[in-house]
């Protein structure tokens, strides 16, 4: 009920663009009286909101908290289902582990964990992702999707494609997709994705897909191990970016491509992939396992392996690798 309230009274402020909403208003929607308005105005302005009142005009909103709480991503959010649930938290090991617990305890699909920070954020092989307090969009979505578990990484291309063209319509900026999860910017890592599964062996009950974006971080905020290969948007673009918005923004780009998934299949995920991959068509290196193959990459299966044709025409099917540009021409 409270949160009910907080989101009909943030919704009134984000209507009213800028101008006063009287305290009768406020009373009349909520239907309580105007001592319990002073109260919820109270609220706000504990969790960070800045608000002016004046005699006679009402309140107004002039500064907003610099955090991706439920509030924040609720109000305006233009989804259906992906993100309508938010299961908030200030500082986490990691939103993966909260995302499988949830999941297995019935939270809905498009539920999405959102933290300020990781403690012990991950990437793909287990690799630590470097997740500092208020800088990033740290968060991981539950979709739970009626298709063979096979065909589950086709989810982490997908979410690739979401990530870039909520950054573009955001920023104005034009990352690249790097196989099989990264999102590069000016050749720098940007964006890291991982997907997990919790699924029989003929069906899946939820995958999980954990996003980790490089918003407002500024290049002393990295260190000395990660600062030649890491970047942020607020680098890049030279300005602050509404960590909000752009997650607002990815939920939509997400729940687009999902819905088209679902009803048609890969295909057209498959093409947007491809055109935004920095690799395809050049000549590349897989450091897997076992070897290094080194050839130029033709693109990928429905199933999002990677296909590299060596200097003997021979294709080769990537299922897992670290990718690099060849020197070799």
């Amino acid at each position: 009920m409270q949160s009910d309230i907080r989101r009909t009274l943030l919704e009134m402020f984000t209507n009213a663009d800028g101008d006063y909403v009287s305290g009768q208003k406020i009373s009349d929607l909520l239907g309580c009286s105007r001592t319990a308005v002073w109260k919820h105005i109270e609220e706000l302005r504990k969790d960070g909101y800045e608000l002016e009142a004046v005699r006679k005009k009402g309140y107004r909103i002039v500064g907003k908290p610099n955090k991706v709480s439920s509030n924040e991503l609720l109000l305006g959010l233009q989804t259906t289902k992906i993100g309508q649930y938010i299961h908030y938290e200030e500082s986490v090991h990691s939103t993966q582990k909260i995302a499988h617990r949830i999941a297995q305890e019935g939270a809905k699909e498009g539920t999405v964990v959102v933290a300020e920070e990781q403690t012990a954020g991950r990437g793909r092989l287990d690799r630590a992702w470097y997740s500092p307090k208020y800088t990033g969009a740290w968060m991981s979505i539950i979709l739970r999707p009626s298709i063979p578990p096979q065909q589950a990484p086709q989810l982490t291309l997908l979410s690739a494609v979401a990530v870039v063209q909520a950054i573009q319509e955001v920023t104005n900026l034009s990352p690249d997709i790097k196989w099989p999860n990264d999102v590069l910017l000016n050749g720098k890592k940007l964006v890291g994705i991982l997907t997990e599964m919790q699924a029989d062996f003929d069906r899946i009950h939820s995958v999980i897909i954990g996003i980790g974006i490089n918003v407002n971080q500024q290049e002393t905020d990295f260190n000395e191990q990660i600062k030649h290969i890491a970047t942020s948007l607020r680098i890049e673009k030279g300005e602050e970016i509404n960590r909000a918005a752009l997650m607002q923004a990815f939920f939509l780009k997400l729940e687009t491509l999902y819905e088209e998934y679902l009803k048609n299949g890969f295909g057209l995920i498959k093409v947007l992939w491809e055109t935004y991959a920095i690799s395809i068509g050049k000549r590349i290196i897989a450091r897997t396992m076992t070897a290094n193959i080194e050839g130029f990459a033709k693109g990928i299966t429905d199933e999002g392996v990677l296909l590299i044709e060596d200097d003997e025409g021979v294709i080769h099917r990537i299922h897992s690798a670290d990718i690099e540009l060849s020197a070799k021409k």
